[in-house]
């Protein structure tokens, strides 16, 4: 269904996506965990409806007036076939207000093919019949105690084709009860009410937003839909306005994003220290395959101890965490944020991952804020973890000689044999004027001499290029988060976000 609306608690009209069925209202409610979608319908308020269920009946063929049955709508319509008159012979069997012939499929069967179904049938005809909730708004009658409907007989022709279409099925005109609001039920007791009841139910938690045909990069004009963790889907909502439909995003992911936070701290409480979860959240990645017609699926990533985390489905149990599509260590990373001249295509709100293989990977997310709290959990999670090892060492060859090179939080670069393990050459990060490399295994680092200022060239080959790169540029973002003061005074509190600067260019370094 497409759902048009307006902010706030207003009524809102429904209308299905094909466009031939009549609109009814509905409204959201968003609550802190769940958003409702409701409807307007007329429901027994006190007393209870005897035609609350299915009930068999016998008629037989009168003599005059045939069944004494007027059947009305099918599949020409695109509503189901139901009784609308009643003779009243036939009224103390078929006190019902709407009927469903069983049998009679609700989308299959045009109008006069249900007609012959009971005109050739024989001099008796067993019913399965029941009470039709949906009827009154098809009807379009006024819900009200003193409503009245035009009889059929005097229809203009142009309304519900409940209401004026169809050809009667040999009932006496003058013997009958026209399908209206007087002939709704009047046992004692029973008073009926217009209530906004529930349609869909969609818990937040673990919930994403899409804004996006999808798996393409189309955006929907001014329209959305919510996907619960078990797949139930909200619909399309469309909105009237950008601002009503941004509104309404904020909103929702606001609630989500709270309740991913209150389910973090709970599950956080079960691991080690080293092994927090720093975030969780839905992704669009972006497929490898562009040939493919789908460009994106729905991707969860999480951030928990010194790894990120690729899944399907959110993990809900600790097992779930061993079978994740793709881990990664994150100081062996890199990732980028992507401004709107590096986009691909038409989504917004973009970022990349480069891996330790130097693959790289693009994923989008739908509001910036989303992208915000993402670029914040990835800088924190790569500080801690960085904190934690403070050293990192790699094997590489120089000059013809296997050598190991040690990244430490520190004391910066340290390059040693790595059989007499004898240390050669040590340098701080602030020493570090520039680098390059050929993109295969080769770094070339250049280092300035503290004492007579030269600039002093190593040439060190990896056979894990990417990973030292990235592991190069975690310690030195590392090293400037310690000289921003908002980070170090929310160091301590913030666990799914902090302040950290990100490190654009290493001309950034040459404070330290």
């Amino acid at each position: 269904l497409l759902f048009r609306l307006n902010c706030g608690f207003k009524d809102r009209t429904c209308i299905p996506i094909n466009g031939n069925e009549e609109p009814f209202n509905i409204r959201l409610h968003l609550a802190k965990d769940i958003l409702t979608i409701q409807e307007q319908d007329v429901i027994c308020v006190s007393g209870e409806p005897f035609y609350s269920s299915e009930r068999t009946v016998t008629i037989r063929r009168q003599t005059i007036g045939g069944f004494g049955l007027s059947i009305k709508g099918g599949a020409e319509h695109k509503i189901p076939v139901v009784i609308s008159k009643i003779s009243k012979e036939q009224k103390g069997k078929l006190s019902f207000l709407v009927f469903l012939i069983n049998g009679i499929n609700v989308r299959s069967y045009r109008h006069e093919e249900a007609v012959q179904v009971l005109r050739n049938a024989g001099e008796e005809v067993t019913l399965t019949v029941s009470f039709l909730k949906k009827t009154p708004a098809f009807l379009k009658l006024p819900l009200c105690e003193d409503c009245t409907c035009v009889p059929s007989d005097q229809s203009s022709g142009t309304s519900s084709p409940l209401c004026d279409s169809g050809l009667h099925l040999n009932y006496h005109p003058n013997n009958t009860d026209s399908l209206s609001c007087s002939s709704w039920p009047t046992s004692p007791g029973l008073r009926w009410e217009k209530r906004w009841v529930d349609l869909r139910l969609i818990p937040l938690l673990h919930s994403r937003l899409s804004q996006h045909i999808p798996g393409s990069d189309v955006c929907r004009k001014h329209a959305f839909q919510v996907i619960a963790v078990d797949g139930v889907c909200s619909g399309v909502i469309t909105c009237p306005t950008a601002e009503d439909c941004l509104d309404w995003l904020q909103a929702i992911a606001a609630n989500i994003s709270a309740l991913t936070k209150h389910n973090v701290k709970k599950i956080n409480r079960n691991f080690p220290v080293n092994q927090q979860i720093i975030y969780m959240g839905w992704v669009d990645e972006k497929e490898q395959d562009s040939g493919q017609d789908r460009m994106y699926s729905p991707k969860f990533l999480a951030l928990k101890g010194s790894s990120l985390f690729k899944f399907s489905a959110p993990p809900v149990t600790t097992w779930d965490w061993t079978r994740a599509e793709k881990s990664y260590t994150v100081y062996e990373i890199m990732c980028k944020v992507l401004k709107d001249s590096d986009l691909l295509d038409k989504r917004k709100h973009c970022f990349s991952i480069q891996t330790e293989c130097g693959e790289d990977m693009f994923y989008s997310v739908e509001l910036e804020c989303e992208l915000l709290i993402w670029e914040k959990a990835f800088q924190m999670a790569t500080f801690l973890e960085v904190e934690r090892i403070q050293c990192k060492t790699y094997a590489c060859i120089m000059e013809s000689h296997l050598m190991g090179l040690t990244v430490d939080f520190s004391m910066g670069f340290v390059c040693f044999d790595a059989a007499s393990k004898a240390v050669l050459w040590r340098y701080k990060f602030s020493q570090l004027k520039g680098s390059s490399d050929d993109g295969k295994s080769k770094i070339k680092f250049l280092f300035q001499n503290q004492d007579n200022k030269a600039i002093e060239a190593k040439e060190l080959e990896f056979s894990n290029l990417f990973a030292v790169l990235h592991c190069i540029h975690a310690f030195f973002a590392a090293k400037v988060a310690c000289l921003d003061p908002m980070f170090v005074e929310s160091q301590g509190a913030a666990t799914t976000a902090g302040g950290v600067s990100t490190l654009t260019s290493l001309k950034a370094l040459h404070i330290l």
